[in-house]
């Protein structure tokens, strides 16, 4: 049974490392966790009674899966950091947004075999939707741990790695779009007169419920929709206004915006303006700007011309 190590002690990693203990994957001594944060450390302490460090280097001694649950505004730092100790022996996972399996690669000199995972919130209630693409020396061991550790907090399907911004577009942003459909139904239930919390709580089962509907079913989402909707009836004269206002095509657009922005932040940060002189020296404007005319003495706004 491997040992683990969490870089990052957040919602994520918490998540993960509460459903392998759940599950019977890995118990509480076995795995390890560094965050920079005391609160964080003592919070997945408290919750999962595993070790905690403040130092990312005796996290990845311990381990010999890594599993780096950090933001990725930050993953080059953390990278740069870990480069001198992580080995060939290591598995790496990152649950990172938009941080390719090059980049991880190139960050850690080709040591370790990785994997880039797209986990998504309701892992922290055991119902994530996570895909995972496997990285050029991982192997079929190493995708059964991967695979392992994701299932004991939802479902998980792999993916080639080209079509993980789609998948943070879908199921990583995801939850948050339909947060705002429940959100939308409830307010549509106090609209005809539903006190608040039995419209939140019939929109909660509601949305649960078709969910389910669908995964048990296995019956196309179209095929349900027209089973409720009757000839002439409520459902179909609110699903004429839901197309009026374009949901569908909202929904799809928001999808693409979310992938989007996932492909956006795999590109490198452009580089940093030069430096602006200062001490009242003005810099010259830029050759695609007019030069301002030099103001002839005892000539300004109180003296015109």
């Amino acid at each position: 049974m491997p040992r683990w190590g969490f870089i990052g002690s957040g919602k994520m990693a918490t998540a993960l490392v509460q459903g392998m203990i759940r599950s019977g994957l890995a118990p509480p001594d076995t795995i390890h966790a560094s965050d920079p944060f005391p609160a964080a450390r003592e919070a997945i302490r408290a919750g999962a009674g595993i070790h905690v460090h403040d130092v990312n280097a005796d996290v990845v001694r311990r381990a010999e899966v890594i599993v780096l649950a950090v933001k990725p505004q930050t993953m080059r730092e953390v990278l740069a950091e870990l480069r001198p100790i992580v080995h060939d022996g290591h598995l790496v996972i990152s649950v990172a947004a938009g941080t390719t399996l090059a980049s991880l690669d190139d960050g850690l000199a080709a040591r370790g075999r990785i994997v880039r995972v797209m986990p998504n919130t309701p892992a922290l209630v055991g119902k994530g939707a996570s895909a995972y693409a496997m990285g050029p020396r991982a192997t079929d061991e190493d995708e059964a741990t991967v695979r392992g550790c994701l299932e004991s907090v939802g479902c998980a399907v792999r993916v080639p790695e080209s079509m993980l911004d789609a998948v943070t577009g879908l199921s990583g942003s995801g939850p948050a779009f339909v947060y705002l459909m429940i959100e939308a139904l409830s307010d549509g239930g106090v609209r005809v007169g539903l006190p608040r919390d039995v419209a939140t709580m019939l929109a909660d089962q509601t949305v649960l419920g078709a969910a389910a509907m669908v995964l048990d079913t296995g019956l196309h989402p179209g095929v349900l929709k027209d089973q409720v909707a009757s000839p002439g009836g409520t459902t179909i004269a609110g699903l004429h206004e839901l197309e009026r206002g374009r949901l569908r095509g909202t929904l799809m657009d928001a999808v693409e915006a979310a992938a989007r922005r996932s492909s956006e932040l795999a590109r490198p940060a452009p580089p940093a303006p030069p430096h602006q002189p200062t001490g009242g020296h003005t810099p010259p404007p830029p050759p695609h700007l007019p030069r301002p005319r030099p103001r002839r003495p005892g000539r300004g706004p109180e003296n015109p011309e």
